[in-house]
């Protein structure tokens, strides 16, 4: 018999709940933000600061101020039209309170208001509202200056003209984010001044203002960049490969037909990294879309015509291929569209098809004059083109010979590889990357047999970035790495053949011993980045000094700690200490108890959280300009001690 129904599982009208206002934006924070994390948290100050960005680029603002204060709030002034504060006719309340309160309200849904726009959704600012604990929205109009404050999203008191004020027209958002909302609540200068130096580019001319106040000291910094993308480009280039053609090229221009507004920026250099960047309405697509699509096809086309047209291809020679004329360029590529059409709130990818044809039309014939007029920077980036061709014939016969006739017809284990246990689940294994074979013999004795292998890796293996691929797998060391990873490399990997869960890079904690790690993430961020995005790669921190004491001792992995340790052992009798110069001076129960027993060491694991600013640093640090990397050293030779990259 069935049990009878209890007011538990009853489902009716009574049940169905009704969110009003900004209720649903508190309920779930998530689907407006992305995150209650830094990411969401982040997000509030973009929103705000989008809202200003769209003023200057229609024209009405060219200044904007951005103050961080250190009770954890956040304000954002510009020098626009101000937001109304007239009655708004379909809410019967004020323009600034609808906006400010209502999901969905804005002036960028017709193109009146604002003939091109990046927060098109107008959730923006409401959503700030509803996720901050107080907000204080300032107008400043035609010498007066009204206000309106809010709490959790709901108005204090009406819109009212406080007094006369000899602020410029303008709108100042003072926000503090809702602690009982996020996890986490303090901005990060770093990041802020990434996307703000960004944004500067993208509108060119504007002045951005920021100030930090949360330190006894207040820390000022201001970007305006009258170069626009050619600006932008110089900057992505800095530190990095030289520039192959001296003359960066650079269009900007409207279709007249769809209204589509291009500017586009470019420059080869001698490196092989591509870095192409493309933004809609000032958003970054991280996906890319029709936009970049164009503009890969344009590039392709006007290459190879000109390369055919003036004798720079063999007779017997194919054409480029994309990834031909992609090599070594430095590009990025703005358009401003009147209704742009992007995947999802996150806005990461443009989806307009009259984006490729502007783009594709406006930098074809851009580009093909730019060639012509400049015969020796065109030379220079057909020969760059050559060069990647051939590369990519050599890497397919390399890969083609290592790979297919190596690994994947079971090419057997490197002999110097102590792996785990076959029957060793993948993510209960884990291998170590071990600098020589004098550490590799203390690791292969003190290490854990059933889930701990160990890869002795001899001398300084490549530099990823300066050696393409074919060089790379001709390496022994390399390939012994690859092989014992099980991934293969390139085109052929596959992150799912991964053979340990955990691989973890184990150096000397000296000079030699960092450059040696930093060599391999230079290698896991040029070719095995999907291991870095799953959390699968990890550095060991072994400890600089043993600190002992009569019976009692102590390991120290920094200056820092050495001190404090010493201090510590106050009283009679001698302290002696023991600097460790490598690991291979470590007996391997010292070596398992500091740096590889899973229940005491310490193992910091590899991210990318700015994906362009590492690849950045890897540039200065690791590329081919001298100059770059002396400047780095020379400037924080006094602050810093230990530089993880």
């Amino acid at each position: 018999m069935a049990d009878k129904k209890t007011d538990n599982n009853q489902y009716s009208a009574k049940d169905i709940q009704v969110l009003e206002g900004l209720d649903p934006v508190r309920k779930r924070p998530g689907m407006y933000i992305g995150s209650t994390g830094s990411i969401g948290l982040h997000h509030l100050l973009w929103e705000v600061f989008d809202n200003s960005i769209d003023e200057a680029m229609a024209g009405y603002a060219n200044t904007i101020e951005i103050r961080l204060f250190s009770d954890g709030s956040a304000s954002v002034k510009d020098n626009g039209r101000g937001i109304p504060v007239d009655m708004h006719a379909g809410t019967k309340k004020s323009a600034l309170e609808t906006v400010m309160t209502t999901l969905h309200a804005g002036g960028k849904f017709d193109s009146g208001a604002y003939k091109v726009s990046g927060g098109l959704h107008g959730v923006g600012v409401s959503v700030v509202n509803a996720l901050s604990k107080t907000v204080k929205a300032e107008v400043f109009k035609d010498g007066d200056l009204y206000l309106q404050e809010y709490s959790s999203g709901v108005p204090k008191a009406k819109v009212k003209k406080i007094g006369k004020t000899k602020e410029p027209n303008g709108t100042k958002i003072t926000f503090l984010p809702d602690d009982k909302i996020f996890s986490e609540t303090e901005f990060n200068r770093k990041q802020i001044l990434e996307r703000f130096r960004q944004r500067a580019y993208l509108t060119k001319g504007i002045r951005i203002f920021f100030i930090d106040e949360r330190e006894e000291k207040p820390f000022y910094y201001s970007f305006q960049f009258d170069g626009g993308l050619k600006s932008f480009v110089q900057y992505l280039n800095e530190g990095g490969p030289k520039p192959v053609h001296g003359t960066i090229f650079y269009v900007h221009k409207e279709q007249e037909e769809d209204g589509v507004d291009v500017e586009v920026a470019l420059n080869y250099t001698d490196g092989i990294e591509t870095t192409e960047l493309s933004f809609a309405n000032g958003i970054n697509t991280i996906d890319g879309g029709m936009h970049l699509t164009g503009f890969r096809s344009a590039l392709t086309k006007v290459v190879n015509d000109y390369a055919k047209t003036n004798n720079l291809l063999k007779k017997d020679q194919a054409n480029f291929t994309g990834d031909d004329v992609r090599e070594g360029l430095t590009s990025v590529i703005s358009v401003k569209i009147k209704d742009p059409q992007f995947e999802g709130q996150t806005k990461g990818k443009l989806g307009n098809t009259e984006a490729r044809t502007a783009v594709e039309s406006i930098v074809g014939q851009a580009l093909k004059d730019f060639l012509e007029l400049n015969p020796n920077d065109g030379k220079s980036i057909i020969g760059k083109a050559n060069l990647a061709a051939r590369a990519r014939l050599a890497a397919k016969a390399a890969k083609d010979t290592v790979l297919r006739k190596g690994i994947l017809d079971g090419l057997t284990l490197p002999g110097k590889l102590a792996d785990v246990l076959p029957s060793t689940k993948v993510e209960d294994a884990e291998i170590f990357l071990v600098e020589g074979d004098s550490a590799g013999g203390s690791a292969k004795s003190a290490r854990d047999r059933r889930t701990q292998a160990i890869l002795p890796l001899r001398g300084k293996i490549l530099n990823a970035e300066k050696h393409r691929i074919d060089k790379i797998l001709a390496n022994k060391e390399m390939t012994s790495l690859v092989v014992a990873m099980g991934t293969a490399i390139a085109e052929e990997f596959d992150i799912e053949k991964l053979r340990y869960g955990k691989i973890i890079i184990m150096t000397d904690a000296d000079v030699d011993g960092a450059h040696i790690r930093t060599l391999i993430l230079t290698l896991f961020f040029r070719y095995f980045s999907k291991v870095i995005e799953e959390k699968h790669l990890y550095i060991a921190e072994p400890p600089l000094y043993k600190i002992t004491k009569g019976r009692a001792s102590e390991y120290a992995f920094t200056e820092d700690q050495k001190d404090k340790v010493i201090k510590g052992m106050k009283g009679a009798g001698n302290v002696s200490m023991q600097r460790y110069k490598g690991l291979g001076e470590m007996n391997p129960d010292q070596l398992w108890e500091t740096t590889m027993d899973p229940e005491k060491r310490s193992l910091r694991l590899v991210t990318i959280d700015d994906a362009k600013e590492a690849d950045r640093m890897f540039d200065i640090l690791m590329g081919g300009e001298v100059g770059p990397r002396r400047h780095f050293i020379q400037v924080h030779a006094d602050s810093v001690q230990n530089l993880d990259v």
